[in-house]
């Protein structure tokens, strides 16, 4: 899938990390939609209600009130999303956390703060089926 005609979630409570992760969706990326939620309050409902299906969703780990675990439980349950590309954005990179990360389901970890001379590729591999983890 071409990066810049896929649609994008990102969910992050840090208000400088969305501002940033705009900046690289649409001026590194290209990507023509990218949505972002600063919180995960209603997550279904409101990934429903999105213009159009996100092809990745980014999710940050330590969000409220669901977490990005439980974010992923909710999108793995659903029949309509349960395929969907998602991968962690975390500071998180502990070995017993990517191990959770590995065995909860995501399609890929990617540590922050976020390399900007590699995320590009990462998310290339991630929108084509390659499972990718890179967290230093």
């Amino acid at each position: 899938m071409n990066m810049t005609e896929a649609a994008y979630l990102y969910v992050e409570d840090d208000v400088l990390g969305r501002e940033i992760m705009r900046m690289i969706m649409e001026n590194v990326i290209g990507a023509a939609d990218t949505y972002v939620f600063e919180d995960s309050a209603n997550f279904m409902d409101r990934l429903r209600a999105l213009p159009r299906k996100p092809d990745l969703i980014m999710l940050d780990i330590h969000i409220k009130p669901h977490d990005g675990m439980e974010l992923l439980s909710m999108i793995r349950a659903d029949a309509e999303y349960r395929h969907t590309r998602v991968i962690a954005l975390t500071a998180s990179v502990m070995n017993e956390e990517v191990a959770e990360l590995r065995s909860s389901g995501f399609d890929g970890a990617i540590g922050k703060p976020l390399d900007i001379a590699v995320f590009p590729s990462l998310i290339a591999r991630v929108l084509n089926g390659v499972p990718t983890w890179h967290v230093v």
